[in-house]
């Protein structure tokens, strides 16, 4: 059976053909062992044909729309034995090959990291505020449905580590799913993502429960670039799915009473 150096995994879902490409093409840069998996929860196999060509490129029909997590964990199923390095992407951000190859370098010689994340850009230049604290229901609530900026400020200057000025290395239990570098002895622990969520609050739980066992860091010394499309402040159909998974995501871990998530905020919080 071969073995990977680094495989990685997109979900797709009717995705622009050219997003697709712009991660495609870096993987055919790498100067490492590598293969990517293009698992699509589409209507039609209409992106079948666009990759046929390449060795290191693997597709997958799901028939489906299974919903993110569940669509990243059917090649989660098929790398953990045989890569050292899985990487969960999406498909609308923008990077070169030198973000994963120093990741590598850097896991490689950290054995007690689980995860890292990079820091993360808008298309503008401007920061993404993608290293957090595990998030509280108020937290959710206010950022969803009260639309007054002050009072989203307020509570996300703490919440989303605005204090920081995200250019060193931290250690953090919530990062965004878009790029999400793990080590794949993890994926024997934590078993992968939780499927009862169809989508968004997935890397929250994720990046909790790898926490629990190895370092979880945001690692600046790689940028990437990433669209972040908002879809659930645009859509009702989203807006249901990132109700309900939030309230599965509280009903799992706690909503009021959560000791863990205190001490672990608590724990993030003293490093500054």
């Amino acid at each position: 059976m071969k073995e990977y150096d680094i495989t990685a995994s997109i979900v797709l879902y009717n995705t622009d053909i050219e997003e697709v490409n712009n991660v495609v093409r870096e993987f055919q840069k790498l100067n490492l062992i590598n293969r990517l998996f293009l698992v699509d929860n589409s209507p039609t196999d209409i992106l079948k044909k666009a990759f046929n060509s390449f060795e290191n490129i693997e597709y997958i029909f799901t028939g489906k729309n299974v919903g993110f997590g569940s669509g990243h964990n059917v090649a989660i199923r098929k790398v953990k034995n045989i890569s050292r390095y899985h990487v969960v992407l999406n498909a609308d951000i923008q990077f070169d090959k030198q973000v994963l190859e120093t990741m590598y370098h850097y896991m490689n010689n950290n054995e007690d990291v689980g995860l890292l994340a990079p820091k993360i850009l808008n298309m503008d230049g401007s920061t993404q505020y993608s290293a957090k604290l595990l998030p509280t229901p108020i937290n959710l609530i206010i950022r969803r449905f009260i639309p007054i900026k002050k009072i989203q400020e307020y509570f996300d200057y703490r919440y989303e580590l605005r204090f920081s000025n995200f250019n060193k290395i931290i250690e953090v239990p919530y990062v965004m799913g878009c790029f999400m570098f793990i080590n794949c002895k993890v994926f024997d622990i934590v078993k992968g993502f939780d499927e009862r969520f169809f989508m968004y609050p997935e890397d929250i739980d994720l990046t909790r429960r790898i926490h629990e066992h190895f370092k979880t860091l945001y690692f600046p010394k790689t940028v990437i670039y990433h669209k972040h499309g908002k879809g659930s402040y645009k859509s009702f159909r989203l807006l249901y799915y990132h109700i309900t998974s939030m309230i599965k995501y509280f009903n799992k871990w706690g909503w009021i009473f959560d000791k863990s998530r205190r001490d672990i905020n608590k724990k993030t919080l003293a490093q500054f």
